[in-house]
């Protein structure tokens, strides 16, 4: 078995070392970083030395890299994903698995596997849903594929087992990319929250506060929840964020996550509904649907 890595940061370490600690029948490993190119020695240099400490060979090209691969793994910067799949789709091998572990859009990650499959290769859209440190490639993914079962096999010889999703591309992506618009508005939000408490001097009883509110809700359940009060209460709710805005300009806080919850919930609230509190998400959900498009055809 042997496995190209295109790009070798933090998710390429990781998965390397990992790998290569594996027991048993360990891969072949060969490594590719823009780096590797660079006109200056020292950042070539020091790249090399980093694929070697790994104990992976560092390839001469892209060519090199991926020319004898059975599984090539790309996790370069999400807004060179694409470019990354087009140009190792020169040197693929026919039938090699191409898996894309960047963080993108699922467009662009259909916009990669048209790359990959021109050429023959089988793209494998994965999304790596935990820090990739310390597991490597034993952390937790998501992936879609063709064939998912035939493609779960052929990467569980290499160790790499991720939970498939189904055969579209771009699936796999579409639940990271919307999962982080909870996890990373949530950090977003303790920034903004957090560093006016500070400021206010009041983030002992802010986070005591919060504390005492955490309600034990699974997130399907919240979200039903929290569809319930917007509609509800979003009129109101959204005149009282008015207020934290100009609490923390006061502070010298920017309140660009106040502003967005603002928007929410004036939208929300304008919607005129009453929604059942014990409701399930997906049916609160079709509700608000339908009452944005009675809007929109109101509004036309």
């Amino acid at each position: 078995m042997k496995i190209a890595l295109i790009g070798f940061g933090e998710a390429g370490l990781a998965i390397a070392t990992s790998l290569a600690q594996r027991g048993g029948d360990r891969p072949a490993i060969r490594a590719f970083d823009i780096k590797l190119a660079s006109d200056d020695d020292a950042i070539s240099t020091a790249m090399a030395a980093r694929i070697s400490s790994a104990g992976v060979d560092a390839a001469s090209s892209p060519a090199d890299a991926v020319g004898e691969a059975d599984i090539v793994i790309s996790v370069v910067t999400a807004d060179q994903a694409a470019t990354a799949a087009a140009l190792a789709a020169r040197y693929l091998p026919q039938g090699a698995l191409y898996l894309d572990m960047n963080s993108c859009a699922p467009t662009t990650k259909q916009i990669a596997a048209g790359s990959i499959e021109a050429k023959g290769g089988t793209y494998v859209d994965v999304a790596v849903m935990a820090p990739i440190e310390p597991r490597g490639h034993e952390t937790p993914m998501l992936a879609a594929a063709p064939d998912p079962e035939a493609v779960a096999a052929q990467l569980a010889i290499a160790g790499l087992h991720p939970r498939f999703v189904g055969d579209a591309i771009g699936r796999a992506s579409t639940i990271k990319m919307l999962r982080s618009v909870m996890v990373k508005g949530i950090e977003a939000l303790t920034a903004e929250c957090f560093r006016a408490a500070v400021r206010a001097g009041v983030a002992e009883e802010v986070a005591t506060s919060l504390d005492a509110s955490q309600t034990g809700m699974g997130w399907a359940e919240q979200a039903a929840y929290n569809m319930e009060r917007m509609t509800a209460h979003g009129i109101r709710r959204a005149a009282e964020m008015r207020e934290v805005a100009k609490t923390l300009r006061a502070l010298d806080i920017p309140p660009a996550m106040t502003t967005g919850t603002i928007a929410w919930q004036d939208d929300m609230g304008a919607l005129d509904l009453t929604l059942a509190p014990d409701a399930a998400l997906a049916e609160q959900i079709a509700f608000i649907e339908q009452a944005l498009e009675a809007g929109k055809d109101i509004s036309g």
